[in-house]
């Protein structure tokens, strides 16, 4: 397993969920969808949702949120 999936399954493991930005501004990772993937190719049940967010220019908008089954 590659550091990046071992630090995204750790993430989710102590938070509810992770999305783009937070796995770029907490884990330093830029393609969350693509470790996503092969976490999931691997066996990992990650489920995910679009949540709605608040951008700063205080508009809304949908951002994808991966999440553990379970957790």
């Amino acid at each position: 397993m590659i550091a990046q999936e071992q630090r995204i399954l750790k993430y989710l493991e102590k938070h509810k969920g992770i999305t783009q930005l937070d796995a770029y501004r907490d884990l330093g990772i830029v393609r969350l969808a693509s470790r996503i993937f092969d976490l999931k190719q691997k066996g990992y049940d990650i489920q995910d949702e679009f949540i709605e967010v608040e951008n700063r220019y205080k508009e809304k908008c949908r951002v994808k949120r991966y999440y553990l089954k379970g957790n």
